[in-house]
């Protein structure tokens, strides 16, 4: 497969100029010049029976105090790290929306989810089985973001103006978390320390959405940041824009090369 790929991206360079598009989000959460163009069209999964109970349950929590949890639909966390997840989520005292796939659900603490299920009064937690994420991302509720850091996530929530905390796990998810915390500076990564084995901590998980959500000097700043790369996403997307004109450069070579 690998060798096939190469393949066909020296075949491509040898008939066109290589050109970066993106991001590929829908137009909906960036500018809204496309009507209808509110979704991928595509999804791993069915949201959650209760989608409406999601979007009602976030619309009642005030602004940017939820922390959304969400690891894909590849990553497998061990039931070790649910754990510790979970008891870091509850350590904050902070409202969470966590997905946790039907196959993940028997990994999570004993009664986790009876402790979480009820959206109504000051209930903490609300754990899904799947949801919108661009709708989630998008909601002005959501404060945080704990991801594997993949790179369709790292992108929409750089697009969306989120701020991540990544608990990166394997391929390119290192790698896109380094550039989150590192680079583009717009969040903070879970420091693994030997010791633990690969396993990511509840102080620490705890200490990461601290600091990207509270109104200290390191939250704003990311903050800040974030909204500078959500307008280059929007200006990248826009009539002339790079990403725009490198669309229509494509088409034009490609015209030419089939005329």
């Amino acid at each position: 497969m690998y060798v096939c790929i190469c393949q066909e991206v020296k075949w491509m360079e040898g008939k066109f100029a290589m050109k970066n598009i993106g991001p590929m989000v829908p137009s909906m959460y960036l500018d809204g010049r496309l009507e209808n163009d509110k979704d991928y069209g595509v999804s791993m999964f069915e949201p959650n029976k209760n989608k409406d109970l999601t979007m009602k349950w976030l619309d009642s929590k005030h602004h940017k105090s939820v922390i959304y949890v969400s690891f894909g639909s590849g990553a497998e966390l061990e039931k070790e790290q649910m754990e510790e997840l979970a008891c870091a989520l509850k350590r904050t005292n902070k409202y969470f929306l966590w997905v946790v796939r039907e196959s993940e659900v028997h990994k999570l603490p004993q009664n986790f989810i009876e402790d979480h299920e009820d959206a109504a009064g000051d209930q903490k937690g609300l754990v899904v089985n799947w949801c919108c994420q661009l709708q989630v991302l998008a909601h002005k509720s959501v404060g945080c973001f704990v991801t594997h850091c993949g790179w369709n996530s790292t992108l929409e929530a750089l697009s969306l103006g989120v701020p991540l905390v990544t608990m990166a796990q394997w391929s390119d998810q290192p790698t896109n978390a380094k550039y989150v915390e590192d680079v583009w500076r717009v969040g903070k990564r879970v420091r693994l320390r030997e010791e633990d084995n690969g396993m990511c901590r509840r102080e620490e998980i705890e200490k990461c959405v601290n600091e990207v959500m509270e109104e200290g000097e390191v939250g704003e700043e990311i903050r800040k940041r974030l909204r500078k790369w959500r307008e280059l996403a929007k200006e990248a997307m826009d009539d002339g824009g790079t990403s725009h004109a490198n669309i229509i450069h494509f088409l034009q070579q490609l015209l030419n090369k089939t005329n």
